[in-house]
């Protein structure tokens, strides 16, 4: 097997694969992860096989000042991204070749967050088996919330009552294309609970969206008078849809417009997928778990799956 570093040259091989690969996501996709190049050395790796098949990459970027490889610093996962035809040894020998090109680089460990098993096409989690194999540590669990959709658990009563408030109120739902107001909304809730910002920019969520207008959407509640007062962006996967950011104003709160939209997104929408992903509901790595949020995603029948991060010293690589 033979490992290249990629370069933007590549980025049409590099999509290619991740389409067609088991495990990959258009979150690997070169036009999403470039959107914030600038703020990261990447050092993504293309690994191919003797007969010149492209059969696993791995996103990923370099800190030298601390000696540290991410894969990926900037994205919710990386992790390896594999082809349909790749056996469990050659995903062992990928590894070690990625771990020995880092270590080469001067690199003293990775962190490695393996893509969660429900956006798997296929089954795809021999890059655990090598982290286990090597004495990886598992630095961060992060639990979300998932629903699976085909044997959805029923809403809680809390949750109906607040469906059908909305619906008294006269809410109506519709799908929008310009994520201003929402994203001010989505920005006065962070801000005001949480003393954080979007991670994603108004200019950032547009940018992304005319690259992915099939796959990032955003979902709207407007009032009587056609005034947005909840939304959701989520992103289409295929078979698993995730909500990326979700928010509300005081009026939507009330009316329970954030209830009726995930109702209709789950049984209208979206009701022919596999998952719906939540999002985490923890932080500090999971060391702390936000009670309220976990209740309320549980409430519309989510359960957990969780986000991990390992780290592997690359000593042994050199």
């Amino acid at each position: 097997m033979e490992i290249r570093r990629y370069n933007r040259e590549q980025a049409k091989e590099w999509n290619k694969f991740v389409s067609e690969s088991k495990n990959g996501t258009f979150l690997l996709d070169r036009n999403f992860m470039d959107y914030h190049a600038n703020r990261f050395v990447d050092a993504s790796l293309m690994m191919y096989d003797e007969k010149e098949r492209l059969v696993a990459v791995l996103p990923a970027n370099y800190e030298e000042d601390i000696q540290t490889v991410y894969s990926h610093h900037g994205l919710t996962y990386g992790g390896l991204i594999m082809s349909r035809r790749i056996s469990t040894l050659e995903v062992m020998e990928a590894m070690k070749l990625a771990c020995q090109y880092y270590a080469g680089l001067g690199a003293k460990k990775i962190y490695y967050r393996p893509i969660p098993y429900i956006y798997n096409r296929y089954p795809s989690q021999e890059d655990l088996f090598f982290l286990f194999r090597n004495q990886a540590t598992l630095e961060a669990r992060n639990l979300s919330q998932t629903i699976y959709i085909p044997d959805a658990i029923k809403m809680n009563e809390l949750r109906r009552r607040c469906i059908k408030k909305s619906l008294k109120a006269g809410n109506s739902i519709c799908q929008e294309t310009d994520v201003t107001v929402f994203w001010h909304i989505l920005d006065k809730n962070l801000r005001e609970r949480h003393n954080v910002i979007p991670v994603h920019s108004i200019d950032e969520l547009h940018l992304l969206m005319s690259r992915f207008t099939d796959i990032i959407r955003l979902y709207v509640v407007r009032n009587r008078q056609g005034e947005t007062i909840a939304g959701t962006v989520v992103f289409d996967m295929g078979q698993i849809i995730h909500t990326q950011y979700i928010a509300a104003n005081p009026e939507g709160k009330a009316t329970g417009a954030f209830d009726h939209l995930i109702s209709h997104l789950l049984t209208s929408v979206y009701a022919d997928r596999m998952y719906f992903d939540f999002g985490v509901s923890t932080e500090k790595g999971g060391k702390w778990l936000n009670e309220g949020l976990t209740f309320q995603k549980e409430s519309f029948g989510g359960r957990g799956v969780c986000y991990d991060t390992w780290s592997l010293n690359l000593s042994d690589f050199c």
